[in-house]
Parts: C-alpha cells; sequence; structure tokens
C-alpha cells in the first residue's frame, strides 16, 4: 500500500491536533493560534496533493482507483466494530478541495478578525471545523462519517454563535443545530438499519463492504412496507440527512440565518465544509441510492427524489435571493439555489456530475463570501447593499475578484467555471429520460441567478456611496461586545489589506481556470472520477452546443433584464424603493419575506411544539403531579391502616398468646423443680389416679 494511502488520517489529524493546542492557549496568543490552524492546514494541503497525484496514476486492475485502510475499534461478542479510510477520486479531490479552500479562509480571517478579542479562540473554532470536514471525507465506514458529521454540527453551532454577545447569532446557532438534527434523526436510523441488514459499515472490504455488490444484491432483494425495497427505505432515511446538512427544502431555513457568525464563517460553511457534506454524503453513498431491485429497470426512485428535491431548491431559493438586501444573505440563498443545482447533477448525471458543480461552486462562493467580508470589514461594518454603493473605485482589488465570482456563478461564458458546471447539469437534465421539467426550472433557476447576482453588483459597486451619511455604521463591530461604545465610521470605504486581498486573489485564478477541466471537449473530471482515460475530442461539442446556446440565452436574459432595472445611475439614495418592488410590489413582498416559510414555520411547527409543551405543563401539573399526590396520600393512609391492624390485632393476639403460653411455661417449670421427693409424690398421685380410673372402668 502507497505510504500516502497508509496515512491518510494525517490530513484531518493535524488541524485537529491544532484545535486541541489551540484551546489550552491564552487569548493572548494569537501569533500563535494563527500559526499553528494556518500552518497545520497548509501541511495537510500538502497531502491532499500527493493523496491526488498518487489517484491520478491509472490502474489496470478495477476501472476506479481506490485504496482502503481498515481497523477494529472495538469488540463485543464475536463481532468487531471497524473504522478505516479511503483513497479514491472522491476523497482525493475532496480533501485538496477543503484544504486549500479552508487554507485561504484562514488567512483572511487573520485580517478580518484582528481587532476581535477572542481572535484566538476563532482559530480554535476554524480547525475543529476543517479537521472534523476532511475526517468526514475520508471515512471508509458510515460510522466514522457520522462521526465527522456531527462533529461538523458541533463547529458549526459554535462558529455561527460565536458573537454570543448578540442575542441573533446565539438563535442562529440554535436553530442550525435543531433543523439539522431533524435530518441526522433519519441519517441515524438509515444507518442503524443498514447495518442490521448488511452486517457491516464499511464502505468498501474486499467485496464485502456495504456499498459493493454482495450487501446492495441483499438489500434490493428485501422489501418494506407497500413494498418498497430497503434499498430504497435506507437511502431516502440517509437522504435526509443530506437535506439537513445541505438546506435542501424544507429543512433550508437555518442556512441563511448562520450569516449571523463572522463573514469567514459564512465562507467555510458555504464553500468548503459543512453544507457540502450532505452533497458528498450523496456521492458517497451513489451506489446504494442507484440501486433497483431486480424487477425494476431505469431510474431508482431515490435518484429521482434526489433530483426533484434538488431543482426545486434550486429554483424557490433562486426566487427568495431576488428581493433580499443583506449581502450575505443574498450570498447565502445563492448556496442553497446551488446546492439544489448539484443534487439535482446527482440525481440526473451521477456523482461526476455533481461533484463537479460542488468544486467550482466552492471557489468562487468562498470568493463571494470573502469578498462580501473585504465589503463589510471596508465600509464599517455595514451588510445592507441599499446603503453600500459606488465601491468600485476605493476597492479595485475587491471589486475585480469580486465581478470573477458574480460571473463564474451566474454561468457566464465561456472563461468561468460556472458556466460549464452547471451547462454540465443542464445537459443531464435535458436527457433525463424520467421528465423534462427539471430542465426547463434549471433553466429558469440559471435565469435568476444572473438576475440577482446582476443587481447585487450594482447595488453594491454601482453609482455613489450611499453610507457615509449614517453615524451609526460602525454600531455593531465585530471587535466589541453589547456594553462597550461604538466607534465613529470613516469617512470613506476602504480597501481591505493585502492579508484579506491575497486569498481573493488566489479563488479568482480557481473560478476562472477550474471549469476547463469538464468542458466537452476536454471532460478530464468526469473520465478521472469513472476511471477512465481522458482525451481532446472537438465532435462533443455538436451535441452539447444546443444547451449551451439555450443556457446562454437565459444568462445573458437575467444579466440584462437585472441591469435593465439597477444598471447606471438608477439607484440614488439607500432610502429608495427597490425598481424591481415599485414594478411587482405585490411579488417582490413575498420574495422579501421568503414565501413566509419561516411564518409558516413559527405558525404550525414551532406554535404546535408550543402548544404540545404547554398541555404536557398542564397535564403534569394537574394530572400527573394530582394523581402521584393522590397515590401518595393513599399510601400513607394504608400505611396508618396497616400500623392499627398491626398494633391492635396482630400485635394484641400475638401478646395474648405469648402472654398464656408464658403462664403455662411458670406453671410447668415449677413442677419440674429438680428435688426428687416432688418427682416421687407426683408418681404417687398419678398412680393412684391410674387405680380408680381402672376401678372405675372395672377394669379390676
Amino acid at each position: 500500500m502507497p505510504w500516502i494511502a497508509q496515512y491518510l488520517w494525517l490530513i484531518p489529524v493535524l488541524p485537529l491536533a491544532a484545535a486541541a493546542i489551540i484551546a489550552i492557549c491564552r487569548q493572548r496568543r494569537r501569533r500563535l493560534a494563527a500559526s499553528l490552524a494556518i500552518g497545520s492546514m497548509a501541511v495537510s494541503f500538502l497531502l491532499a496533493v500527493a493523496a491526488l497525484a498518487l489517484t491520478l496514476h491509472p490502474r489496470t486492475s478495477e476501472a476506479v482507483w481506490r485504496e482502503t485502510f481498515s481497523f477494529s475499534w472495538f469488540e463485543f461478542g464475536a463481532t468487531a466494530l471497524q473504522l478505516g479510510w479511503v483513497l479514491d477520486p472522491l476523497s482525493a479531490c475532496m480533501t485538496v478541495m477543503v484544504t486549500l479552500v479552508s487554507l485561504l479562509i484562514f488567512i483572511f480571517s487573520v485580517g478580518y478578525m484582528q481587532p476581535d478579542e477572542n481572535f484566538t479562540r476563532f482559530f480554535g473554532f476554524l480547525s475543529l471545523f476543517a479537521a472534523a470536514m476532511l475526517g468526514l471525507v475520508i471515512a471508509n465506514s458510515l460510522l466514522l462519517l457520522f462521526i465527522g458529521w456531527e462533529l461538523v454540527g458541533l463547529a458549526s453551532y459554535l462558529l455561527i454563535g460565536f458573537w454570543y454577545h448578540k442575542p441573533s447569532a446565539a438563535a442562529a446557532a440554535k436553530k442550525a443545530f435543531i433543523t439539522t438534527r431533524i435530518g441526522d434523526l433519519g441519517f441515524l436510523l438509515g444507518m442503524v438499519w443498514w447495518y442490521a441488514s448488511s452486517g457491516t459499515l464499511l464502505f468498501y472490504d474486499g467485496g464485502n463492504g456495504c456499498l459493493e455488490a454482495s450487501a446492495l444484491n441483499l438489500l434490493t432483494a428485501q422489501t418494506t412496507f407497500g413494498g418498497m425495497a430497503v434499498s430504497t427505505a435506507i437511502s431516502l432515511l440517509i437522504f435526509c440527512g443530506a437535506m439537513g446538512k445541505s438546506g435542501q427544502v424544507p429543512l433550508h431555513v437555518w442556512l441563511p440565518d448562520a450569516m449571523e457568525g463572522p463573514t469567514p464563517v459564512s465562507a467555510l460553511i458555504h464553500a468548503a465544509t459543512m453544507v457540502a457534506a450532505g452533497v458528498f454524503l450523496v456521492a458517497r453513498v451513489y451506489p446504494l441510492l442507484d440501486a433497483n431491485p431486480a424487477q425494476l429497470a431505469g431510474i431508482s426512485t431515490a435518484l429521482k427524489v434526489i433530483a426533484w428535491v434538488g431543482v426545486i431548491t434550486a429554483v424557490f431559493a433562486a426566487c427568495i435571493a431576488v428581493a433580499q438586501t443583506d449581502i450575505k444573505r443574498i450570498l447565502a440563498y445563492s448556496t442553497i439555489s446551488q446546492l439544489g443545482y448539484m443534487m439535482l447533477g446527482i440525481g440526473v448525471g451521477g456523482v461526476a456530475v455533481g461533484m463537479f458543480h460542488l468544486l467550482t461552486h466552492a471557489f468562487f462562493k468562498a470568493l463571494l463570501f470573502l469578498g462580501a467580508g473585504s465589503v463589510i470589514h471596508g465600509c464599517q461594518e455595514e451588510q445592507d447593499i441599499r446603503r453600500l454603493g459606488g465601491l468600485k473605485p476605493y476597492m479595485p482589488i475587491t471589486f475585480a475578484t469580486y465581478a470573477i465570482g458574480m460571473m463564474a456563478l451566474a454561468g457566464v461564458p465561456v472563461f468561468f467555471s460556472g458556466f460549464w458546471s452547471k451547462d454540465e447539469i443542464l445537459h443531464q437534465a435535458m436527457a433525463w429520460p424520467v421528465s423534462r421539467v427539471p430542465f426547463y426550472l434549471g433553466l429558469i433557476g440559471a435565469f435568476l441567478t444572473a438576475f440577482y447576482m446582476t443587481r447585487q453588483v450594482c447595488y453594491v459597486f454601482g453609482g455613489a456611496y450611499r453610507g457615509g451619511h449614517r453615524d451609526n455604521a460602525a454600531q455593531n463591530l465585530k471587535s466589541k461586545t453589547s456594553e462597550e461604545p461604538s466607534q465613529p465610521p470613516q469617512k470613506h470605504p476602504h480597501e481591505s489589506p493585502w492579508v484579506m486581498t491575497a486569498p481573493l486573489i488566489v479563488l479568482a485564478v480557481g473560478a476562472l481556470l477550474l471549469g476547463f477541466l469538464g468542458t466537452p471537449v476536454w471532460p478530464w473530471f468526469h473520465d478521472y472520477f469513472n476511471g477512465r482515460h481522458s482525451g481532446v475530442d472537438f465532435s462533443r461539442l455538436r451535441e452539447a452546443w444546443p444547451v449551451m446556446a439555450i443556457a446562454t440565452l437565459f444568462v445573458v436574459a437575467g444579466l440584462g433584464l437585472g441591469w435593465r432595472f439597477y444598471g447606471g445611475k438608477r439607484i440614488v439614495r439607500a432610502e429608495q424603493a427597490d425598481p424591481l418592488e415599485a414594478f411587482l410590489p405585490g411579488v417582490f413582498a413575498v420574495l422579501r419575506r421568503k414565501f413566509l416559510v419561516d411564518e409558516g414555520y413559527e405558525a404550525t411547527v414551532i406554535r404546535g411544539n408550543a402548544f404540545a409543551a404547554a398541555a404536557m405543563n398542564w397535564l403534569d401539573r394537574h394530572v400527573w403531579e394530582t394523581g402521584v399526590l393522590a397515590i401518595g396520600y393513599l399510601t400513607l393512609g394504608l400505611s396508618w391502616a396497616s400500623r392499627l391492624f398491626d398494633d391492635y390485632v396482630v400485635n394484641l393476639g400475638f401478646d395474648t398468646g405469648c402472654d398464656r403460653v408464658r403462664k403455662s411455661a411458670k406453671l410447668l417449670s415449677s413442677v419440674q423443680n429438680g428435688q426428687i421427693q416432688s418427682y416421687l409424690r407426683i408418681v404417687a398421685v398419678a398412680l393412684a389416679l391410674l387405680v380408680l380410673l381402672l376401678a372405675w372402668g372395672g377394669g379390676l
């Protein structure tokens, strides 16, 4: 076994060790904390690159390059519970992406979090977050993956609520933790069921793993409710966990609120770690999702569900993003929409299609979030796009890199990675034999994405600066608690320092170049994932160009309409009504209120839970407590009755009997006094009585 495959565990352990050391450091050891976090991530990145390089060498023994390492964690009876890690194209690509994007976010955080008094603790949480995600990525066991999965949830809770002095941050952290736990419950049930049915949780184990043919054939041969195959039921339960982590409808509500955390946290969650975990889980268990009972042909039920949920999420979130005014929340709904595209890609085209969009999205979404962080940093913590504007001359590097990220997200052809990865998803949706509806919805999502990103860029960088007149612009400085006085704002925005702009430039290069690894002419990424040799073939363009042309038309239409509404100098005052709101006030109001989903949950689930809690409280106080008191008093009464019966019936009778026995014994003891003459006297009396008795009976 190659050395890197055997020591793959070092990739997550290094940042985990850094987190442990930072945890015991004092708050003033800021440089040490940042150095440990960045240094450990840099070494993990180098190891990940070495692992990826190993998988690039073709092997003739099997279609897909794969090395596994397993060990016994503990034993119960004759059964050993095994854990392990796997090196294959999926884990190799993910480790490189997670380590590189996390490293850049860590470097950006040095500048962004510099004024924060909890700087050291922040880097400890970041390292824990990255370590949990990396452990999840390399896992060859569903149990080890679940352990990393829950650690990711814990770290997200700590980071979303990092500014604990803000009630909104604490509420957002709780909302994220509880909402994702709902999906994780389904994941846990599916994992237990899978283990009970297959007898193992190792993905690959020399033909005996739970993702290999023997286990999958067993699962597809068994049926459960309504004739559903066990493989389908387990797939849907595990997909519930992916829906929670990746913010799929209806478990998407936590993701926009997660913007209450520091902007580097938002970038890490939305680009490299938490939300990518759900898509990665679906990609990892794809053989199970694709498994079909012997009597069925075509697309599995699980993949149909994933495709439909994904495309509905993509359009739903894109509609909401159109009417938001917080720069980070627009990007948050954009992330939800793009995650829907990833799910759609896996559902209609397979692992390579969805994962290609995940990798390209990681770079341009990290770029956009860090760019938003640079804007917030340079504009005295202002996040409302209506109070920004005109930032292009003040922040040229941020503007240039943000524009690249925006065009990559919108799918502008040909030099932007988002165009190629999203086009591949639409191409596969067009050829999906089940329905063409996801393709049409995907086009609508592409149009909306181009529209709302044009709107955001025009609001933030176009026109004139609209935020300098506010006296309270610095009231939410991240370095201050609610008890400390705010600082006055600067007169004009300013560019961020190099430690923040350098990661933007690197991510912008990735957003430009990464897409060329998956073009129809040279589909290297897809061939690499499927274990095939790749080559250049221009004839593939004949099949791909119609979808590319249609998608480009929708993107151009979105860009043009966005410029028509928001371009030029149409926005001159912060208090000015949104142009789209003036055109469609009713629709805009519904979109701004996010289709009233949160209000719906408040009126149903939350209110129902509160009613149930109140009912349980009333039941506990007035029924169960009364019942307990009644039983207590009844028990006390029975104990008194028992005592009276014992004292005046049982004890009295027993004492009387004992007294009589004692008197009889005393009488008998007076006879047996040890004097021989007394005994002779008794014998004489007894002999006389015997003679009289015999004489009386006539026996003599």
